[in-house]
């Protein structure tokens, strides 16, 4: 079954097709719903984008990079700022205090400018449960909490979907080609979606094997620093990465020049 979509193309609609009993299996609802969340982000090989433009739509674009940075990296320096190195604490509330009310600020502003504004509030609602812990608990690295749980969700999900068969990747690739599950009958299309989810899964696992043990040996500066460098600077090689071998992967796909990047 085929729609159009918001593009205005006939492309496979991301509805799950029906199984023999007339409702879409688990694994279909599911590659349906994945596929589309990456369109939603423009993460469409159908539509043959340039790597760049793809990358940086994923990002959210130059506003979507200030929404995912600016609060924790306020968090940081405001933290490094205010720290009394005799006494091993820093101005808590008020470090958390900038932060969330940045994310605050950039969520008013999208609902004014009636832009979407799910990332925002995404992001405010992540910032703001941190910074509850925190101040529950009166430690700056509870900060970070809800990212180790984010990590490790996103982690496992996808090391075990590529270990028993099922990538992720492969879930939403298939629906957004209009193939749903046929790529498992493809052992080339089986090993590349295999590798791809081990490589997302240790990029989440990486995150954690470096930030942990900051969060336990209390170093909340080193750890905000390094939550940053290992978020965008290496979620957008990762996407580029994953583009580029789909659009290998799928010839049909009509390339665009990448050099318009």
């Amino acid at each position: 079954m085929t729609e159009r979509s918001s593009a205005g193309d006939d492309r496979p609609a991301l509805t799950p097709p029906p199984d023999e009993a007339g409702t879409p299996s688990a694994s279909e609802a599911l590659g349906a719903a994945l596929g589309s969340a990456a369109r939603r982000a423009g993460l469409d090989p159908a539509e043959g984008k340039s790597t760049g433009h793809v990358v940086w739509g994923a990002m959210g674009g130059f506003r979507g990079i200030l929404e995912s940075v600016l609060p924790g990296l306020v968090f940081v320096v405001t933290w490094t700022l205010t720290y009394d190195a005799a006494s091993g604490t820093a101005n808590l509330p008020l470090s958390l205090g900038l932060s969330v009310g940045l994310a605050l600020v950039f969520t008013v502003v999208r609902l004014i400018q009636r832009t979407p504004p799910s990332a925002a509030i995404g992001g405010l609602v992540a910032t703001g449960a941190a910074a509850a812990l925190s101040l529950l608990t009166g430690r700056g690295e509870d900060n970070f909490i809800p990212g180790f749980i984010t990590n490790v969700a996103y982690g496992s999900a996808l090391l075990i979907s590529a270990l028993v068969g099922w990538s992720l990747i492969g879930l939403a690739v298939g629906f957004l080609m209009g193939e749903g599950t046929a790529w498992r009958r493809d052992k080339r299309k089986r090993r590349v979606f295999f590798w791809l989810a081990i490589a997302w899964a240790a990029l989440f696992a990486a995150r954690l094997i470096v930030q942990v043990p900051l969060y336990f040996s209390g170093d909340v500066t080193a750890l905000g620093t390094l939550k940053l460098v290992m978020g965008l600077p290496l979620f957008a090689p990762l996407v580029a990465v994953t583009w580029l071998v789909v659009r290998a992967l799928y010839r049909t796909v009509p390339e665009e020049s990448d050099s318009a990047a």
